[in-house]
Protein backbone atom coordinates (compact mmCIF):
# COMPACT_ATOMS: atom_id res chain seq x y z
CA UNK A 1 0.00 0.00 0.00
CA UNK A 2 1.60 3.27 -1.06
CA UNK A 3 1.69 6.08 1.45
CA UNK A 4 0.16 9.49 0.82
CA UNK A 5 3.56 11.11 1.30
CA UNK A 6 4.70 9.61 -2.00
CA UNK A 7 7.84 8.03 -0.65
CA UNK A 8 8.61 4.93 -2.63
CA UNK A 9 10.28 3.21 0.31
CA UNK A 10 7.10 3.36 2.42
CA UNK A 11 5.04 0.21 2.25
CA UNK A 12 2.47 -1.53 4.43
CA UNK A 13 1.82 -5.17 3.69
CA UNK A 14 -1.46 -6.86 4.62
CA UNK A 15 -1.12 -8.89 7.78
CA UNK A 16 -1.41 -12.61 7.13
CA UNK A 17 -0.72 -14.58 10.32
CA UNK A 18 1.67 -17.47 9.95
CA UNK A 19 0.51 -21.00 10.54
CA UNK A 20 2.76 -21.17 13.59
CA UNK A 21 1.15 -18.08 15.12
CA UNK A 22 -2.35 -19.43 14.53
CA UNK A 23 -1.37 -22.82 15.92
CA UNK A 24 0.02 -21.21 19.06
CA UNK A 25 -3.09 -19.08 19.62
CA UNK A 26 -5.62 -21.88 19.21
CA UNK A 27 -3.50 -24.48 21.04
CA UNK A 28 -2.92 -22.11 23.95
CA UNK A 29 -6.65 -21.34 24.21
CA UNK A 30 -7.40 -25.07 24.13
CA UNK A 31 -4.89 -25.79 26.90
CA UNK A 32 -6.37 -22.95 28.94
CA UNK A 33 -9.91 -24.28 28.58
CA UNK A 34 -8.79 -27.81 29.51
CA UNK A 35 -6.95 -26.48 32.56
CA UNK A 36 -9.95 -24.42 33.66
CA UNK A 37 -12.41 -27.30 33.24
CA UNK A 38 -10.20 -29.80 35.08
CA UNK A 39 -9.59 -27.27 37.84
CA UNK A 40 -13.25 -26.46 38.30
CA UNK A 41 -14.05 -30.17 38.66
CA UNK A 42 -11.09 -31.26 40.78
CA UNK A 43 -9.46 -28.28 42.48
CA UNK A 44 -11.41 -24.99 42.34
CA UNK A 45 -9.42 -23.58 45.28
CA UNK A 46 -6.28 -23.81 43.12
CA UNK A 47 -7.62 -22.92 39.67
CA UNK A 48 -9.27 -19.61 40.59
CA UNK A 49 -6.04 -17.96 41.85
CA UNK A 50 -4.39 -19.16 38.62
CA UNK A 51 -7.27 -17.65 36.63
CA UNK A 52 -7.07 -14.33 38.49
CA UNK A 53 -3.29 -14.05 38.04
CA UNK A 54 -3.32 -14.80 34.31
CA UNK A 55 -6.42 -12.68 33.66
CA UNK A 56 -5.04 -9.61 35.43
CA UNK A 57 -1.65 -10.01 33.71
CA UNK A 58 -3.09 -10.07 30.17
CA UNK A 59 -5.70 -7.40 30.94
CA UNK A 60 -2.90 -5.06 32.00
CA UNK A 61 -1.15 -5.54 28.64
CA UNK A 62 -4.29 -4.59 26.76
CA UNK A 63 -5.14 -1.65 29.02
CA UNK A 64 -1.56 -0.42 28.66
CA UNK A 65 -2.05 -0.26 24.90
CA UNK A 66 -5.16 1.87 25.42
CA UNK A 67 -3.31 4.13 27.86
CA UNK A 68 -0.42 4.59 25.40
CA UNK A 69 -2.90 5.47 22.65
CA UNK A 70 -4.66 8.02 24.86
CA UNK A 71 -1.56 9.86 26.07
CA UNK A 72 -0.30 10.22 22.51
CA UNK A 73 -3.62 11.75 21.46
CA UNK A 74 -3.93 14.17 24.36
CA UNK A 75 -0.32 15.37 23.98
CA UNK A 76 -0.72 15.66 20.20
CA UNK A 77 2.39 13.50 19.80
CA UNK A 78 3.51 13.26 16.21
CA UNK A 79 6.54 11.00 16.63
CA UNK A 80 4.33 8.00 17.46
CA UNK A 81 1.79 8.35 14.63
CA UNK A 82 3.41 5.55 12.63
CA UNK A 83 3.52 3.09 15.55
CA UNK A 84 0.23 3.93 17.27
CA UNK A 85 -1.66 1.24 15.39
CA UNK A 86 0.41 -1.35 17.29
CA UNK A 87 -0.86 -0.08 20.64
CA UNK A 88 -4.37 0.11 19.17
CA UNK A 89 -4.04 -3.55 18.24
CA UNK A 90 -3.19 -4.37 21.84
CA UNK A 91 -6.56 -2.94 22.88
CA UNK A 92 -8.40 -5.63 20.90
CA UNK A 93 -8.50 -7.73 24.10
CA UNK A 94 -10.37 -4.98 26.02
CA UNK A 95 -13.87 -6.45 25.30
CA UNK A 96 -12.67 -9.72 26.85
CA UNK A 97 -12.01 -7.90 30.14
CA UNK A 98 -15.77 -7.67 30.65
CA UNK A 99 -16.26 -11.36 29.82
CA UNK A 100 -13.28 -12.45 31.90
CA UNK A 101 -14.42 -10.40 34.89
CA UNK A 102 -17.91 -11.90 34.81
CA UNK A 103 -16.43 -15.41 34.72
CA UNK A 104 -14.16 -14.50 37.63
CA UNK A 105 -17.18 -13.49 39.71
CA UNK A 106 -18.43 -17.10 39.59
CA UNK A 107 -15.35 -18.16 41.52
CA UNK A 108 -15.06 -15.07 43.69
CA UNK A 109 -16.10 -16.85 46.88
CA UNK A 110 -13.06 -19.12 46.48
CA UNK A 111 -10.84 -16.02 46.44
CA UNK A 112 -12.23 -13.31 48.70
CA UNK A 113 -12.78 -14.04 52.40
CA UNK A 114 -14.98 -10.95 52.80
CA UNK A 115 -17.63 -12.70 50.69
CA UNK A 116 -18.12 -15.19 53.52
CA UNK A 117 -20.83 -13.82 55.81
CA UNK A 118 -19.58 -15.81 58.82
CA UNK A 119 -16.06 -14.38 58.44
CA UNK A 120 -17.42 -10.82 58.27
CA UNK A 121 -19.71 -11.37 61.25
CA UNK A 122 -16.77 -12.49 63.40
CA UNK A 123 -14.51 -9.59 62.37
CA UNK A 124 -15.33 -6.06 63.45
CA UNK A 125 -12.92 -4.49 60.93
CA UNK A 126 -14.42 -6.38 57.97
CA UNK A 127 -17.91 -5.52 59.16
CA UNK A 128 -16.87 -1.86 59.08
CA UNK A 129 -15.69 -2.25 55.48
CA UNK A 130 -18.85 -3.99 54.32
CA UNK A 131 -20.28 -0.79 52.85
CA UNK A 132 -17.58 -1.06 50.18
CA UNK A 133 -16.73 -4.76 50.29
CA UNK A 134 -20.01 -6.32 49.28
CA UNK A 135 -20.86 -8.37 46.21
CA UNK A 136 -23.45 -6.10 44.50
CA UNK A 137 -21.22 -3.02 44.78
CA UNK A 138 -18.18 -4.96 43.52
CA UNK A 139 -20.16 -6.19 40.51
CA UNK A 140 -21.25 -2.61 39.75
CA UNK A 141 -17.67 -1.30 39.99
CA UNK A 142 -16.34 -4.01 37.69
CA UNK A 143 -19.12 -3.47 35.15
CA UNK A 144 -18.54 0.29 35.14
CA UNK A 145 -14.80 -0.22 34.65
CA UNK A 146 -15.00 -2.91 31.95
CA UNK A 147 -17.80 -1.24 29.98
CA UNK A 148 -16.10 2.14 30.28
CA UNK A 149 -12.83 0.76 28.91
CA UNK A 150 -14.76 -0.82 26.02
CA UNK A 151 -16.54 2.44 25.18
CA UNK A 152 -13.37 4.55 25.28
CA UNK A 153 -11.55 1.96 23.18
CA UNK A 154 -14.29 2.03 20.56
CA UNK A 155 -14.17 5.83 20.39
CA UNK A 156 -10.39 6.32 20.16
CA UNK A 157 -9.52 3.31 18.03
CA UNK A 158 -12.72 3.77 16.01
CA UNK A 159 -11.70 7.32 15.07
CA UNK A 160 -8.28 6.09 13.96
CA UNK A 161 -9.73 3.31 11.80
CA UNK A 162 -12.34 5.63 10.32
CA UNK A 163 -9.57 8.07 9.37
CA UNK A 164 -7.89 5.28 7.36
CA UNK A 165 -10.98 5.17 5.16
CA UNK A 166 -12.04 8.81 4.99
CA UNK A 167 -8.76 10.71 5.40
CA UNK A 168 -10.61 13.22 7.61
CA UNK A 169 -7.92 15.15 9.55
CA UNK A 170 -10.58 16.34 12.00
CA UNK A 171 -10.84 12.85 13.49
CA UNK A 172 -7.41 13.36 15.06
CA UNK A 173 -8.67 16.39 16.99
CA UNK A 174 -11.87 14.54 17.91
CA UNK A 175 -9.80 11.95 19.79
CA UNK A 176 -8.29 14.50 22.19
CA UNK A 177 -11.30 15.11 24.45
CA UNK A 178 -12.14 11.39 24.78
CA UNK A 179 -8.49 10.76 25.64
CA UNK A 180 -8.56 13.35 28.42
CA UNK A 181 -11.80 11.86 29.77
CA UNK A 182 -10.30 8.39 29.54
CA UNK A 183 -7.24 9.33 31.60
CA UNK A 184 -9.43 10.70 34.38
CA UNK A 185 -11.80 7.72 34.24
CA UNK A 186 -8.91 5.25 34.08
CA UNK A 187 -7.08 6.78 37.05
CA UNK A 188 -10.07 6.25 39.31
CA UNK A 189 -11.59 3.03 38.02
CA UNK A 190 -8.37 1.08 37.45
CA UNK A 191 -7.36 1.87 41.03
CA UNK A 192 -10.66 0.42 42.21
CA UNK A 193 -10.33 -2.53 39.80
CA UNK A 194 -6.89 -3.43 41.21
CA UNK A 195 -8.12 -2.97 44.78
CA UNK A 196 -11.16 -5.18 44.14
CA UNK A 197 -9.34 -7.97 42.32
CA UNK A 198 -6.00 -8.00 44.15
CA UNK A 199 -5.88 -5.98 47.36
CA UNK A 200 -9.18 -7.31 48.71
CA UNK A 201 -7.75 -10.84 48.62
CA UNK A 202 -6.36 -9.77 51.99
CA UNK A 203 -9.16 -7.48 53.18
CA UNK A 204 -7.57 -6.60 56.51
CA UNK A 205 -4.59 -5.08 54.68
CA UNK A 206 -4.62 -1.77 52.88
CA UNK A 207 -2.27 0.51 50.99
CA UNK A 208 -3.23 3.97 49.80
CA UNK A 209 -0.93 3.69 46.76
CA UNK A 210 -1.80 0.14 45.71
CA UNK A 211 -3.62 1.39 42.61
CA UNK A 212 -0.53 3.33 41.53
CA UNK A 213 1.63 0.26 42.18
CA UNK A 214 -0.63 -1.83 39.95
CA UNK A 215 -0.55 0.87 37.25
CA UNK A 216 3.25 1.09 37.32
CA UNK A 217 3.50 -2.62 36.57
CA UNK A 218 0.77 -2.34 33.94
CA UNK A 219 2.53 0.33 31.91
CA UNK A 220 6.02 -1.09 32.32
CA UNK A 221 4.90 -4.48 31.01
CA UNK A 222 2.74 -3.06 28.20
CA UNK A 223 5.66 -0.96 26.95
CA UNK A 224 7.79 -4.10 26.93
CA UNK A 225 5.16 -5.92 24.89
CA UNK A 226 4.77 -2.95 22.53
CA UNK A 227 8.52 -3.00 21.81
CA UNK A 228 8.37 -6.74 21.08
CA UNK A 229 5.43 -6.12 18.74
CA UNK A 230 7.29 -3.34 16.91
CA UNK A 231 10.37 -5.52 16.48
CA UNK A 232 8.23 -8.43 15.23
CA UNK A 233 6.51 -6.28 12.60
CA UNK A 234 9.78 -4.66 11.55
CA UNK A 235 11.71 -7.94 11.27
CA UNK A 236 8.97 -9.63 9.25
CA UNK A 237 8.96 -6.75 6.73
CA UNK A 238 5.27 -6.11 7.29
CA UNK A 239 5.95 -2.38 7.10
CA UNK A 240 8.77 -0.52 5.42
CA UNK A 241 9.89 2.95 6.43
CA UNK A 242 7.14 3.59 8.97
CA UNK A 243 8.66 1.78 11.97
CA UNK A 244 12.35 2.49 12.48
CA UNK A 245 14.92 2.02 15.20
CA UNK A 246 14.23 5.65 16.18
CA UNK A 247 10.68 4.77 17.26
CA UNK A 248 11.85 1.67 19.08
CA UNK A 249 14.54 3.74 20.81
CA UNK A 250 11.98 6.20 22.16
CA UNK A 251 9.74 3.38 23.39
CA UNK A 252 12.78 1.90 25.14
CA UNK A 253 13.37 5.25 26.87
CA UNK A 254 9.75 5.14 28.01
CA UNK A 255 10.39 1.61 29.29
CA UNK A 256 13.47 2.64 31.24
CA UNK A 257 11.59 5.53 32.82
CA UNK A 258 8.70 3.38 33.95
CA UNK A 259 11.09 0.72 35.23
CA UNK A 260 12.36 3.40 37.61
CA UNK A 261 8.79 4.51 38.35
CA UNK A 262 7.76 0.96 39.32
CA UNK A 263 10.74 0.71 41.69
CA UNK A 264 9.94 4.12 43.19
CA UNK A 265 6.32 3.18 43.92
CA UNK A 266 7.28 -0.29 45.20
CA UNK A 267 9.87 1.19 47.57
CA UNK A 268 7.50 3.95 48.71
CA UNK A 269 4.83 1.41 49.61
CA UNK A 270 7.28 -0.82 51.47
CA UNK A 271 9.11 2.02 53.25
CA UNK A 272 5.97 3.72 54.56
CA UNK A 273 4.54 0.44 55.86
CA UNK A 274 7.86 -0.58 57.43
CA UNK A 275 8.29 2.84 59.07
CA UNK A 276 4.73 3.01 60.45
CA UNK A 277 4.98 -0.59 61.72
CA UNK A 278 1.19 -1.06 62.00
CA UNK A 279 0.31 -4.78 62.35
CA UNK A 280 -2.54 -4.69 59.82
CA UNK A 281 -0.14 -3.24 57.23
CA UNK A 282 3.08 -5.11 57.97
CA UNK A 283 1.35 -8.49 57.68
CA UNK A 284 1.44 -8.17 53.88
CA UNK A 285 5.25 -8.07 53.79
CA UNK A 286 5.69 -10.54 56.63
CA UNK A 287 3.75 -13.13 54.62
CA UNK A 288 6.11 -12.55 51.72
CA UNK A 289 9.24 -13.09 53.76
CA UNK A 290 8.66 -16.78 54.64
CA UNK A 291 8.31 -20.17 52.92
CA UNK A 292 10.39 -19.19 49.91
CA UNK A 293 8.56 -15.92 49.25
CA UNK A 294 11.59 -13.91 50.37
CA UNK A 295 13.56 -15.14 47.37
CA UNK A 296 10.76 -13.96 45.05
CA UNK A 297 10.62 -10.60 46.85
CA UNK A 298 14.34 -10.11 46.30
CA UNK A 299 14.00 -11.47 42.76
CA UNK A 300 11.47 -8.75 41.92
CA UNK A 301 13.90 -6.08 43.08
CA UNK A 302 16.75 -7.56 41.05
CA UNK A 303 15.03 -8.71 37.87
CA UNK A 304 12.20 -6.20 37.58
CA UNK A 305 14.26 -3.14 38.43
CA UNK A 306 18.04 -3.45 38.77
CA UNK A 307 18.78 -5.67 35.76
CA UNK A 308 16.35 -3.94 33.32
CA UNK A 309 17.45 -0.50 34.48
CA UNK A 310 21.14 -1.21 33.96
CA UNK A 311 20.42 -3.06 30.72
CA UNK A 312 18.55 -0.05 29.31
CA UNK A 313 20.98 2.66 30.41
CA UNK A 314 23.37 2.83 27.40
CA UNK A 315 22.19 4.39 24.16
CA UNK A 316 23.22 1.32 22.16
CA UNK A 317 21.09 -0.90 24.40
CA UNK A 318 17.95 0.96 23.36
CA UNK A 319 18.84 0.54 19.67
CA UNK A 320 19.89 -3.14 19.63
CA UNK A 321 16.91 -5.33 18.84
CA UNK A 322 18.16 -8.66 20.21
CA UNK A 323 19.16 -6.96 23.45
CA UNK A 324 15.75 -5.30 23.75
CA UNK A 325 13.95 -8.58 23.09
CA UNK A 326 15.76 -10.20 26.03
CA UNK A 327 15.08 -7.27 28.37
CA UNK A 328 11.41 -7.03 27.39
CA UNK A 329 10.88 -10.78 27.84
CA UNK A 330 12.43 -10.52 31.31
CA UNK A 331 10.15 -7.62 32.27
CA UNK A 332 7.05 -9.47 31.05
CA UNK A 333 8.03 -12.58 33.00
CA UNK A 334 8.61 -10.53 36.15
CA UNK A 335 5.27 -8.74 35.74
CA UNK A 336 3.56 -12.13 35.92
CA UNK A 337 5.72 -13.03 38.93
CA UNK A 338 4.75 -9.73 40.57
CA UNK A 339 1.03 -10.46 40.25
CA UNK A 340 1.66 -14.05 41.39
CA UNK A 341 3.54 -12.62 44.40
CA UNK A 342 0.49 -10.50 45.29
CA UNK A 343 -2.09 -13.27 44.81
CA UNK A 344 -0.64 -16.59 45.93
CA UNK A 345 0.59 -15.98 49.51
CA UNK A 346 -3.10 -15.71 50.45
CA UNK A 347 -3.66 -19.37 49.51
CA UNK A 348 -2.08 -22.83 49.92
CA UNK A 349 -1.11 -22.06 53.53
CA UNK A 350 1.30 -19.41 52.26
CA UNK A 351 3.46 -22.01 50.50
CA UNK A 352 4.87 -21.68 47.00
CA UNK A 353 2.93 -23.63 44.38
CA UNK A 354 3.29 -23.51 40.61
CA UNK A 355 2.24 -26.14 38.11
CA UNK A 356 -0.21 -27.20 35.45
CA UNK A 357 -3.06 -24.84 36.37
CA UNK A 358 -0.86 -21.74 36.41
CA UNK A 359 0.78 -22.60 33.07
CA UNK A 360 -2.49 -23.63 31.41
CA UNK A 361 -4.44 -20.52 32.43
CA UNK A 362 -1.58 -18.22 31.46
CA UNK A 363 -1.35 -19.88 28.05
CA UNK A 364 -5.11 -19.64 27.64
CA UNK A 365 -5.25 -15.90 28.20
CA UNK A 366 -2.13 -15.27 26.13
CA UNK A 367 -3.74 -17.26 23.33
CA UNK A 368 -6.87 -15.10 23.52
CA UNK A 369 -4.72 -11.97 23.51
CA UNK A 370 -2.77 -13.08 20.44
CA UNK A 371 -5.93 -14.22 18.63
CA UNK A 372 -7.69 -10.91 19.24
CA UNK A 373 -4.70 -8.99 17.87
CA UNK A 374 -4.43 -11.28 14.84
CA UNK A 375 -8.06 -10.64 13.93
CA UNK A 376 -7.62 -6.89 14.43
CA UNK A 377 -4.55 -6.66 12.20
CA UNK A 378 -6.12 -8.89 9.55
CA UNK A 379 -9.00 -6.43 9.23
CA UNK A 380 -7.04 -3.18 9.51
CA UNK A 381 -3.85 -1.57 8.24
CA UNK A 382 -0.74 -2.00 10.38
CA UNK A 383 -0.16 1.76 10.16
CA UNK A 384 -2.57 4.69 10.58
CA UNK A 385 -1.45 5.91 7.15
CA UNK A 386 -3.76 8.94 6.92
CA UNK A 387 -2.86 10.47 10.28
CA UNK A 388 -2.05 14.15 9.56
CA UNK A 389 1.03 13.91 11.81
CA UNK A 390 2.57 11.09 9.79
CA UNK A 391 5.25 13.28 8.24
CA UNK A 392 6.54 14.16 11.72
CA UNK A 393 6.68 10.47 12.59
CA UNK A 394 8.55 9.62 9.39
CA UNK A 395 11.19 12.26 10.03
CA UNK A 396 11.57 11.39 13.71
CA UNK A 397 15.16 11.09 14.89
CA UNK A 398 16.48 10.46 18.40
CA UNK A 399 19.58 12.46 19.27
CA UNK A 400 20.20 11.16 22.78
Amino acid sequence: MANQHAKTDLQVAPFIPSQGLKTFAFSAIGIGLIGLCIGLLQNPERVWPAYLTAFFFVSCLSLGGLFFTAINHLTNAGWSASIRRMSEGMTSFVPMILVGSLILLFGAKNLYPWMNADVVADNEVLAGKSAYLNIPFMVIRILVFACGMWIFRNIMVGNSLKQDKTGDDGLTAKSVKPSIAFILFFAITFSLFSVDLLMSLMPMWYSTIFGIYAFSGLFQSSLAFLILLLIYVKRNNLVSGYITIEHIHDCAKFLKGFTVFWAYIAFSQFMLIWYANIPEETEFYLMRSHFGWMSISIGLLIFKFIVPFLALLPRWAKRTENHLVAVCMLILAMQYVDIYWIVYPNFNDNHLVFGFYEVALLLGFLGLFVLSMMKFFQKNSLVAIKDPRMQEALSHHVTY
